[in-house]
């Protein structure tokens, strides 16, 4: 596997959110946006030797209600999607709940790079509506 896996899976990955959202690289090489509300950061690394792979993280939403129901509403399936698994963190001011979503991306083309992080993003944006609406 080529040294520059992970820097060719983010400059893909880059090309493809470009066309959806302002990017922003950060020092490390990640790559910040936000879709619907949903803040995210794109991170490459190497599992292990030969398996490089990309790791999206989606903040969903935070300091919601601590009396809802917020992480039953998750188990339960709020704003369900095929990609991507929730988490519900208790923290100083509610709920706080991220989504991510870790793959294999050397070879992905830019198309089919944006199609998989649109599903991925789009779940997010779903579950943050269904969570926040009043």
């Amino acid at each position: 596997m080529s040294s520059n896996a992970i820097p060719d899976m983010l400059a893909v990955a880059r090309a493809a959110l470009e066309r959806f959202h302002d990017v922003t690289v950060d020092d490390d090489g990640a790559l910040t946006f936000a879709h619907g509300g949903v803040v995210c950061a794109l991170q490459g690394l190497e599992l292990e030797e030969g398996l490089p792979v990309l790791n999206l993280t989606c903040v969903v939403a935070w300091d919601l209600p601590p009396e809802s129901d917020i992480p039953t509403r998750v188990a339960l399936g709020a704003g369900e999607g095929l990609f991507g698994t929730p988490r519900v963190i208790r923290g100083q001011a509610g709920w706080d709940v991220t989504l991510r979503y870790a793959f294999p991306a050397v070879g992905l083309d830019d198309k089919a790079m944006g199609t998989l992080l649109m599903l991925v993003v789009s779940s997010a944006s779903s579950m943050r509506t269904e969570l926040t609406e009043s």
